[in-house]
């Protein structure tokens, strides 16, 4: 069975999200606990399975992704990467609809390479920010929105750029909150960078410590920013060692997120589930 490693939200190697992508050959998936065995193999932060539907059904392919510690609802970047492969690989081309544990999602790749993702936007709530979110994070907290029911992030703003990136966060406290993930973000110090608001994300609760780039928390980015911005069609940099693009463009309960991404890593996987 191929199994391939893929940067996601990036145009070369060795930065973006690493994600891995398997094309199951059989018509279901295998057995959960294979599954998760699998992306606690490959240790990154999120593995996608995906096997092929019949003609006549909701979608294309069906897909599942892992965390080394869990299954989630929605993962962006695992997503890009699979469309990715089934493009790069000559499987598929043009829109591709994936059903998930999201609903029907669709990723279009165009001739360059290029590939953008139809996805729920998130709806944000404001809450009080949690009195000890600040401390953990090692940064005053200006705002704070829940993302339930869709991402269950808490998504935070701070003050500027610098303050997101200078972030060093107690991730055995984080580990604690209900949250899936706290998105902390801020508008970009300049716009003529080529990003219009930065953001990094910690997922400690599902095994991820910080995220490198984060698709699908930029369905919450993209209304939060474009709300402040006055704009529907924005470009958030991830802030994480790795960094990453994602432009996104509000389409009310809609976000599409744009990237682009790079194999480096193409070989067998020898344990047959």
């Amino acid at each position: 069975m191929r199994i391939r490693i893929v940067d996601a939200f990036t145009d070369r190697p060795f930065a973006g999200n690493p994600a891995g992508v398997l094309l199951l050959d059989g018509p279901a998936f295998p057995d959960d606990r294979w599954l998760q065995q699998v992306a606690a193999e490959v240790n990154l932060a999120e593995t996608a399975f995906a096997h092929r539907l019949p003609a006549g059904a909701e979608a294309d392919w069906a897909l599942r992704w892992f965390t080394p510690a869990q299954e989630v609802d929605l993962c962006g970047h695992a997503t890009l990467a699979t469309a990715h492969v089934l493009r790069t690989t000559g499987t598929a081309s043009g829109t591709v609809r994936f059903a998930t544990r999201s609903g029907v999602l669709a990723a279009d790749a165009d001739a360059s390479g290029t590939i953008t993702l139809d996805f729920p936007t998130a709806p944000l709530t404001p809450v009080d920010v949690p009195p000890d979110v600040a401390v953990w994070l090692g940064a005053e907290v200006l705002s704070a929105h829940d993302t339930s029911p869709n991402l269950g992030d808490l998504l935070v703003e701070l003050a500027d750029e610098k303050a997101v990136r200078a972030l060093t966060p107690d991730f055995r406290a984080l580990a604690g909150l209900s949250h899936r993930a706290v998105a902390a973000t801020a508008l970009a110090a300049d716009p003529a960078a080529g990003y219009d608001f930065v953001s990094r994300v910690f997922g400690p609760a599902v095994g991820i410590d910080e995220d490198p780039v984060t698709g699908s928390a930029h369905t919450a980015l993209a209304p939060f920013w474009s709300a402040r911005l006055g704009r529907d069609e924005l470009t958030g940099l991830q802030a994480s060692a790795r960094t990453g693009l994602v432009r996104t463009a509000l389409r009310g309960d809609r976000t599409l997120l744009t990237g682009t991404a790079v194999t480096v890593i193409d070989g067998d996987l020898l344990t047959a589930p």
